[in-house]
Order: structure tokens, then sequence, then C-alpha cells
């Protein structure tokens, strides 16, 4: 029996309804994940990539369900955003965070309008969307589901928080906008055990001992780890760090060949549960 199976019965346990019923409401929820991911108005670049993210295996491992309250982390294009809005339109909320409309970087500024721009052009997919900021302190300042929400998921977003100085006070404020019980979902590029910060910040690469330790210190608990997104090939000592391997490929034709063999990074996938008492 998987993880995530064990997870949904140890839920159901604990909720007194019988295992049919439960089983069912599953089938139906994964239904859903599956046909947001087999939607045509998916690009074709983004579904390429499904090999190296397992959207579906990591998102039902956040325990991702079409009625929930879900903050999407840092959006980037909007890679997840493609699968979890059609998901989560009907019966759910779907807010992002992304950098500030004001934010002092131009790349920034842009990389926000470019992402507006793209939900705008396709309206049939994102029109119930909301897009916010990400907090760099202990609090959003313009995202606060009524109630709290019940999942804040990143992909692949610690590295540029740790290294920019406001992990701590980030994940103080992924706390607050949580409701008791509610996970936060985390994927990052996995350093190796013992690695030290200075090489975490150039590599791109975390350790889960650093991860875990300042969730912990910002009050969530560990509920569970994965290797849903491990890749054994990634040695994790290249010269350009993460950025060496697909997608980015940022040594150009140096080394290409053995960089698209490696595939994407190793990375760590975690869920955090924030207290009910």
């Amino acid at each position: 029996m998987n993880l995530h199976r064990r997870l949904l019965l140890t839920t159901l346990a604990a909720s007194g309804l019988p295992a049919s019923l439960h089983t069912q409401a599953q089938v139906g929820q994964d239904a859903e994940l599956r046909a947001a991911l087999d939607s045509p108005q998916r690009s074709a670049a983004n579904r390429a990539r499904d090999g190296a993210r397992h959207p579906l295996e990591t998102l039902q491992f956040f325990g991702l369900q079409p009625d929930q309250t879900v903050i999407e982390l840092m959006p980037g294009s909007g890679w997840y955003t493609e699968i979890l809005a059609p998901v989560l339109r009907q019966r759910g909320k779907l807010f992002t965070a992304h950098y500030a409309r004001d934010d002092a970087s131009a790349g920034r500024r842009k990389a926000r309008e470019g992402f507006e721009a793209r939900l705008a052009a396709n309206l049939a997919l994102f029109d119930r969307v909301s897009v916010g900021t990400m907090p760099t302190g202990p609090a959003f300042t313009d995202i606060a589901p009524p109630g709290g929400a019940d999942s804040v998921l990143t992909f692949r977003n610690v590295h540029n928080w740790l290294e920019a100085g406001h992990l701590d006070a980030s994940l103080r404020a992924f706390f607050a906008v949580l409701k008791p019980g509610g996970v936060l979902g985390v994927v990052d590029h996995r350093a190796a055990p013992g690695t030290p910060l200075a090489d975490m910040k150039r590599s791109g690469y975390v350790t889960e001992a650093l991860m875990t330790e300042h969730a912990r210190a910002a009050g969530f608990e560990l509920a569970a780890r994965s290797e849903i997104n491990a890749n054994p090939r990634d040695t994790r000592d290249h010269a350009k760090g993460v950025w060496a391997l697909p997608p980015s490929l940022a040594g150009g034709e140096v080394d290409r060949d053995k960089f698209i063999a490696i595939g994407e990074s190793d990375r760590f996938t975690h869920r955090y549960v924030k207290p009910r008492g």
C-alpha cells in the first residue's frame, strides 16, 4: 500500500466514515485531477515536463481536493497554476502569490505582468484565480481567505527565499494564513546532508534538514516525506548549481548532452501540517 493510500485511510479512520464511501470520493477527486492534467488547454511544453515533475503524484501526496482553498506561492509563468485552476474552479478557490507589482526589480515586475497577462488571455480557465503578493514578512498583505487556507503549496522556491534572507518570515506568514490542520506542501532541489549554507545559496540545492528545522521553528509539524520527485542520477555537484540541469541548461553547449541525460534536479517533497491544538 502506498503512502498516499495510507494517509487517506488514516484520515478516514479518524472520521468514522465507511472506507467504501471514502474510496469512491477519492476516485472522483483523482478523476478531476487527471482531467486537468490531460486537458488540451495545457501547453505542450508544460505537458512534456510531467515525467520530471510528477504533478499527479505530488498533488495527491499534498492531499489536494477540489473544494479546498489553496495558495500557490511564486507560480512563475503558471506551470502548476494551469493544473490547479481547473481542479479548484467550481468548488474551491485558488490564490497565487507572485512578485509585488511595485517590486524594485524591473525583471520581477515584468514576470508578474506576464503571469497576469497569461491569466487574462484565457479566462475560461483562469477567471477565478486571484493574484496576490508573495510575503517577505510575517504576514500576507493582500491574501486573506475567510477561515484560512487549506493548503499553501510551493514548488522549487525555498532556495530563493533562503538566499534572499526572508525564509523564516515567509514561513511564519504561511503558518498564519493556514487554518488549523492545513497543509504546507514543499518541493525543492535537494542538497546532500551536511552541505554548508553558503553552498546551498550558491547552488540552489537545500538540505532536507534545513527545511525541516525552519518549518518547525515557524510552528509546523512534518507529517510526511516522499521520494516522488527524487532523481538519483543528479550528483548535485555542478559548477552552475541546479541551473546546469534542464530546463535552464545554464552552461549552454558545455556538457549539454550529459545534463540532459541527468534530467531535472533531485528534489525532496515534504508535507507539513499546522497543528490543530
